[in-house]
């Protein structure tokens, strides 16, 4: 009998320490999501005033950054634009010659 006792007192242990274990793990989930949170919607419970101002700077920072990318992307595509342009022209140009050469061609093959 002292041997089916200490059996069921082990498994109720070890249920219960699993319990625990459990209860801990769910937590420390809970705490994770939540800084996941904070992290994402910031103004939802912290002090803004010192964030507000550095995120002033940044958001002016990046707005800056992504001007400056914008005006090197459109001079890139003004400048490939160019380059199509004029690559266009030549080859307008090497067809009028094939048509002047092939005009002169058979004008000299029908004398």
């Amino acid at each position: 009998m002292k041997r089916h006792l200490a059996a069921i007192l082990f498994s109720l242990l070890s249920l219960n320490s699993q319990l625990v274990h459990a209860d801990v793990i769910d937590d420390a989930i809970g705490n994770i999501q939540q800084a996941i949170n904070d992290a994402w919607k910031p103004d939802s419970n912290n002090n803004r005033g010192y964030d507000d101002d550095r995120d002033d700077g940044w958001e002016q920072q990046m707005s800056d950054d992504r001007r400056r990318q914008y005006d090197d992307r459109r001079r890139q595509f003004e400048d490939r634009r160019r380059q199509l342009d004029d690559r266009q022209r030549q080859l307008d140009q090497e067809r009028r010659q094939l048509e002047d050469e092939e005009r002169r061609f058979e004008d000299d093959y029908a004398r």
